[in-house]
């Protein structure tokens, strides 16, 4: 079998999203994330067909909300992030599709329980038709971002933290990612977001791919940020790096942060964590003065889609963002 993991921008068949289950973690902001998550949806949807999908019972309360343009199913899950949950899908050289089914542990054990969750990426091949491929290795989608064309960037701070994959080295881990997504190089950088405790540090808060050889960066340009001595560092690596067809990287930064009081709590809505969509790109916004800046820059690093900005202050309460609760689903036959 010779798989590969295309990039983001490939043609899509669809978005897969799954609707907000844990009361506990939302608190008092459960009926903000229903809404969110279906502004969200609505968003994609403009650019490809989306699909949620909802605990059993669930389904009339998210269709109410996200409109008739959504297709809901149900099917047992334990939380609502399918970037990390879900399967992780590879094309064959005759552009048919897999789904690869990693393991998944609640980013380390820290919701109970996630037995549904670690089971919800081979119901979702299921339900789609594409084979199951499987793999010991615990990982999450918003560990890594591909180029299609070989390279992989992940963050040290996540994928070798002891509560992944304790067992595996770095080059054993370097060799099932080779093995199950048809990548020839990885990039390490040394950190995710300091804040990031949710995810340990996943990538796609700091980094994203935006074309072959080019990466769009999170360079916060206040010294006081958490971050702004770490993701220079994280940038350096990358200035010093080349990507697995021997490229530099022309490198993007978004200067911008947004921090905002929500849910009691000071959060950051992290910009960089977006969805390439059909056509678009879907950003998480703040309503915040930084957002504008942070759109024109993203919209300069896809010029030829729609970029697209969606509140998701409560999302971003409760750990993460657009590029968290979305999984792309790429077109079969697609190169």
């Amino acid at each position: 079998m010779n798989y590969r993991m295309p990039a983001e921008w490939t043609p899509h068949d669809g978005c897969l999203m799954a609707w907000p289950t844990r009361p506990e973690l939302w608190g008092d902001m459960f009926d903000h994330a229903k809404r969110e998550y279906a502004a969200v949806a609505r968003a994609i949807s403009a650019f490809e067909p989306v699909t949620m999908v909802t605990v059993p019972g669930a389904a009339e309360g998210a269709r109410e909300l996200c409109g008739d343009g959504i297709q809901i199913i149900e099917l047992p899950i334990d939380d609502s992030w399918f970037r990390d949950s879900g399967p992780i899908f590879v094309l064959d050289e005759a552009g048919s599709r897999a789904g690869v089914d990693f393991r998944f542990n609640s980013w380390g054990g820290k919701h109970h329980p996630w037995d549904a969750d670690d089971k919800i990426a081979a119901a979702l091949t299921d339900v789609l038709g594409d084979p199951r491929i499987g793999s010991h290795m615990i990982l999450e989608g918003g560990a890594i971002t591909v180029d299609g064309e070989g390279t992989l960037i992940t963050t040290e701070q996540c994928l070798l933290h002891p509560n992944r994959n304790p067992g595996m080295s770095r080059a054993e881990i370097e060799a099932e990612l080779k093995a199950r997504l048809g990548v020839t190089k990885i990039v390490w950088l040394p950190y995710g977001g300091l804040l990031d405790t949710e995810t340990d540090g996943h990538v796609d808060g700091v980094c994203a791919f935006t074309a072959p050889g080019k990466v769009i960066v999170q360079l916060p340009a206040d010294p006081e940020h958490p971050d702004y001595a770490r993701m220079r560092a994280n940038r350096a690596v990358l200035e010093a790096s080349t990507d697995a067809q021997g490229r530099p990287f022309e490198i993007t930064d978004v200067t911008q942060a947004a921090f905002v009081e929500w849910g009691g709590q000071e959060i950051e809505v992290g910009y960089l964590n977006f969805y390439i969509a059909n056509g678009g790109v879907v950003v998480p916004v703040a309503d915040h003065p930084e957002d504008a800046g942070a759109l024109a820059v993203i919209q300069a690093a896809f010029p030829d889609r729609k970029v697209v900005g969606v509140p998701t202050r409560t999302v971003a309460f409760g750990g993460g963002g657009v590029h968290c609760i979305t999984q792309q689903v790429p077109a079969t036959h697609a190169r």
